[in-house]
């Protein structure tokens, strides 16, 4: 009966996306802001969660030095979340059924000197970023540009069928996977064979996968692992983001991020910190582009 329900899963969910992927890019535009309106309506403990998210973020974020929104309502803040999510999910359609190219080939890339002096080293190459702009479109755009030198760190569909079509429709632009469970080794391996690898670091995990640092004002548990494997690797990490403008994307690379150097835990607490603002100035940036959806701050409890 499992398998039946994968399937007519994952049917519907090539249809809808094939249907998306064939309307003309302009109008895909308008109709996935409108899609994005109904998502809150779909999952409406989603938008309690964002506007809960920004609520609580909008005193660090006005604080802060970039912080330029004309707009300091969460109710209005994540209704352009909603929006910018739909046309995401609309961009993926055309990636995914091979009509991409034009959306990844209007994409303005600054810093790339940052990329090419941490490349000249001769190593592997770290990637990192959040769940920022259309993230999936950034990883299907580092693989169109670097080809099979670049691997993301994705997790695996719980439904195998969604997950075959996703890997077929993803080998299109050359993008190779490294599944999240048990993915340390393989990080290591391609990084190793002086690959780069590509890491979204900006979700809550639990206490003994990282340390407790501040979020957008809030304590939160992050990842130690970007860290971890940038030392142990002894390869270049570069931050990396995608933002939209309009209907066009910009892709940013970074100077490459050069670490403490004190290897004590303490050291690593800081050196994850530091890996943090990163995406914490992306966000502040860019407020209606980041994934306020997940719970960022979750199992932080009285540190929050």
């Amino acid at each position: 009966m499992k398998h039946i329900v994968w399937a007519i899963h994952t049917a519907v969910i090539y249809c809808l996306t094939l249907f998306a992927a064939l309307l003309p890019a302009s109008i895909a535009y308008r109709l996935g802001a409108l899609a994005g309106l109904l998502i809150p309506h779909i999952v409406p403990k989603r938008r309690a969660v964002i506007i809960d998210n920004i609520t609580l973020s909008l005193p660090f974020m006005k604080a802060h030095r970039l912080w330029d929104s004309k707009c300091d309502d969460a109710a209005e803040l994540a209704r352009e979340t909603f929006k910018n999510l739909g046309r995401s999910l609309m961009e993926i359609c055309r990636l995914y059924h091979g009509r991409g190219e034009a959306v990844i080939e209007n994409i303005e890339i600054h810093g790339w000197v940052n990329y090419e002096a941490a490349r000249a080293k001769g190593r592997g190459l770290i990637f990192l970023s959040g769940h920022c702009g259309n993230w999936e479109l950034m990883s299907l755009t580092l693989s169109s540009l670097f080809g099979k030198e670049v691997s993301g760190v994705a997790r695996r569909q719980n439904n195998p069928l969604l997950n075959r079509m996703v890997e077929r429709m993803r080998s299109r632009y050359n993008s190779r996977l490294i599944y999240k469970q048990g993915a340390l080794r393989g990080i290591l391996a391609a990084l190793k064979n002086r690959e780069m690898v590509g890491i979204l670091a900006d979700q809550a995990v639990f206490p003994e996968e990282g340390h407790l640092i501040d979020v957008l004002g809030r304590k939160a548990w992050g990842s130690k692992a970007p860290v971890i494997i940038a030392r142990k690797s002894g390869v270049p990490l570069v931050p990396v983001f995608l933002h939209r403008e309009g209907e066009r994307h910009v892709l940013s690379f970074y100077p490459e991020h050069l670490f403490s150097g004190d290897m004590s835990d303490e050291g690593i607490k800081e050196d994850t910190q530091a890996l943090s603002r990163y995406v914490e100035d992306f966000v502040v940036s860019h407020p209606t582009q980041w994934y306020w959806v997940h719970r960022r701050w979750k199992r932080a409890g009285a540190a929050v």
